[in-house]
């Protein structure tokens, strides 16, 4: 068993470090408090290849991986967990999505676009009265000659304030719950689409979250994606990758909060020594990183079952987006903790890190979904 990153991997992944920490790092504090996201950085990361990841060659993108995009993942939510979520959606939510289920001339038309960054993209499940569960989706999709027209309103849409393509899901047999909705790709150009309210969140505050309207608006029949009735199987499989960069993330902020808690400890001086000298503070620090170590080493074991292509990761990405985004919980406290008072203040990164880290343990399935999933995989034999 090979644990070492290949080159490729490597100059990938410290690519992604470099940039987060010169173009990202000097900006991130100020669209956090702006609530405004860095839509220049997420397209120059287009055209750098960080936004078609895990799409082939073929279809204009880099095809490096799962586990090039984790290690890149990780280094963008150091600095900017706003970003690194945008950077989640097109290669996880989006264009997994399209290259599992999209027809080929969907996969030529739209993958090559968002590959580049020329497009970007979202996906948008949640309602108002349907996010854990989903199959109380209220939002409709009905049949009109050759069209479909689309109403209802979704909410909690990562990137919806600026997406140019919108994966949404839509009941398409209301007699058959869950197994009668189905997705469809829009363009934001469609009359009768519009973005909704702007959220106002308590954390990753430079990621765009909104609700999207849909009224009377008709697309045609071929943007249903994968099979009509189909759509929460194509959710389901699509989170099963979302939840690597979600984990990705949640990783990331943790070893940006430990490294800060390490800087710290270092230079705070306290009863005329360092924190750093006290032995309860190094045992502090010890358990926060192998914290974070285990839950890196899980994130590549299951980036590799995605690039082994494994049938289904299912049971072990939703281990990992648990693991990970409560081991960031636990990391991020502690680290506050260190700072005391000035870790309570925006002067200090651990500050934003703190707040960031909380959607971890929500979006994308919360904590209590992924123990759900784990324990039916358990219970099914």
């Amino acid at each position: 068993m090979d644990f070492e990153l290949s080159e490729e991997h490597r100059m990938i992944i410290d690519g992604a470090k470099k940039f987060a920490e010169k173009e990202l790092a000097p900006l991130a504090a100020e669209y956090d408090e702006k609530q405004e996201t860095n839509i220049a950085a997420l397209k120059e990361l287009g055209e750098l290849g960080y936004l078609g990841m895990t799409v082939p060659d073929q279809y204009g993108g880099t095809g490096v991986g799962a586990v090039a995009y984790a290690g890149a993942m990780v280094e963008f939510s150091k600095v900017d967990a706003g970003v690194s979520v945008g950077v989640s959606v097109q290669n996880s939510l989006v264009n997994d999505a399209i290259m599992m289920f999209g027809t080929e001339d969907q996969k030529k038309f739209y993958l090559p676009k968002l590959a580049s960054g020329e497009w970007l993209g979202c996906f948008s499940l949640t309602e108002a009265g349907a996010g854990s569960d989903p199959g109380h989706i209220r939002a409709t999709a009905v049949r009109d000659g050759n069209d479909v027209i689309l109403n209802g309103t979704k909410n909690f849409t990562t990137n919806g304030g600026f997406a140019d393509v919108i994966i949404a899901f839509f009941s398409t047999d209301k007699d058959k719950g869950a197994k009668g909705i189905s997705a469809f790709l829009i363009s934001k150009d469609t009359p009768g689409f519009e973005v909704g309210k702007h959220e106002n969140k308590l954390g990753i505050r430079s990621s765009s979250t909104t609700e999207l309207v849909f009224t009377d608006c008709r697309v045609p029949a071929g943007s249903l994606l994968g099979q009509e009735n189909k759509g929460l199987s194509i959710a389901l499989a699509t989170l099963d990758c979302g939840r690597i960069g979600i984990a990705a993330q949640a990783i990331g902020i943790a070893e940006a909060a430990l490294e800060e808690a390490v800087k710290y400890s270092k230079e705070r001086i306290q009863f005329g020594k360092p924190l750093a000298e006290f032995e309860a503070l190094q045992f502090t620090l010890a358990d926060m990183a192998v914290d974070v170590e285990v839950a890196k080493t899980m994130l590549y074991r299951v980036a590799w079952m995605k690039d082994s292509g494994a049938k289904r990761f299912t049971k072990e990405s939703a281990m990992v987006k648990l693991f990970a985004s409560e081991m960031a919980h636990r990391v991020c406290h502690k680290a506050l903790q260190i700072h005391g008072g000035y870790g309570f203040i925006k002067d200090y990164k651990v500050e934003r890190l703190y707040r960031d880290q909380r959607i971890t343990e929500i979006y994308e399935g919360t904590s209590e979904i992924q123990r759900l999933v784990i324990a039916r995989y358990l219970l099914s034999d």
